[in-house]
């Protein structure tokens, strides 16, 4: 758990690109005024909307974020899909029928408005983490004047993350040892089991391991988050936000 420490981070990539030479702070600064700026557009204006999917695809072309990889990592938002698919159908209001079947003329602009929305957001966060790693987005939040305890809790939570993994390597490598086979319905108390003992054992470990953090100083701060900061160049990157402003202002006013 020392400052050096560096724990897996199987959402960046390693490569250079203009992207992931850009500081951290400026990188989440700028998705956060491009998030503001999908949220407060009107669903109507889909124009908008393929703007804003223009600039991620740009983004995704700037640190060349694979495709498959991209779609693999939006399938996060597929509770979103299924409760904007029923909206349609269990809204109110005026009703139009579409191939046959009568469908909420406000739950499909509901539905479209949830799935435009998580998608670009959940597409946009994808890219940062592409060109950022861990330790670095979490040294930019700190010097953006997040509060520190979030900060702290972020940066234990993915420390400590590698260790449950293995924690619950081990254990499944014993039950499977004992010819256990967790693929039917009736074992289900076997792996029900299993994660219970993988809480219990995760909080024991994490109290001793916050025990030995404290007998050796620590303040609430991670030391040496990142390895190395880069210049805090705003230019060009803040342009991406500053288009999307200014398509949301335009489609706000029209």
């Amino acid at each position: 758990m020392s400052g050096g420490h560096r724990c897996a981070d199987p959402l960046h990539a390693d490569v250079v690109t203009p992207g992931h030479q850009v500081d951290a702070a400026v990188k989440i600064a700028c998705l956060v005024g491009f998030l503001f700026a999908v949220v407060v557009t009107p669903p109507a204006q889909v124009l908008a909307f393929a703007v804003y999917a223009a600039l991620v695809a740009g983004a995704v072309v700037v640190v060349r974020l694979p495709a498959p990889v991209l779609a693999r990592r939006l399938l996060i938002e597929l509770p979103f899909v299924v409760f904007a698919v029923a909206l349609p159908f269990i809204g109110t209001g005026p009703h139009r029928e579409v191939l046959g079947i009568s469908m909420s003329i406000p739950g499909l602009w509901a539905a479209w408005a949830i799935l435009a929305k998580a998608t670009l957001g959940t597409a946009a966060t994808v890219v940062l983490a592409w060109c950022t790693p861990v330790p670095a987005i979490l040294d930019g939040l700190d010097r953006l004047r997040m509060p520190r305890i979030l900060t702290a809790i972020a940066g234990f939570m993915v420390r400590y993350l590698d260790i449950v993994s293995d924690e619950l390597r081990r254990l499944q490598i014993a039950r499977v040892s004992r010819g256990d086979d967790p693929r039917w319905f009736w074992q289900g108390r076997a792996v029900a089991a299993t994660a219970g003992n993988l809480f219990v054992r995760s909080f024991e470990r994490g109290d001793r391991v916050h025990q030995a953090m404290l007998a050796r100083g620590f303040t609430g701060r991670f030391p040496d988050l990142a390895a190395e900061r880069q210049p805090l160049r705003w230019l060009p990157t803040i342009a991406w936000p500053c288009a999307a402003w200014a398509v949301a202002v335009t489609a706000m006013l029209r």
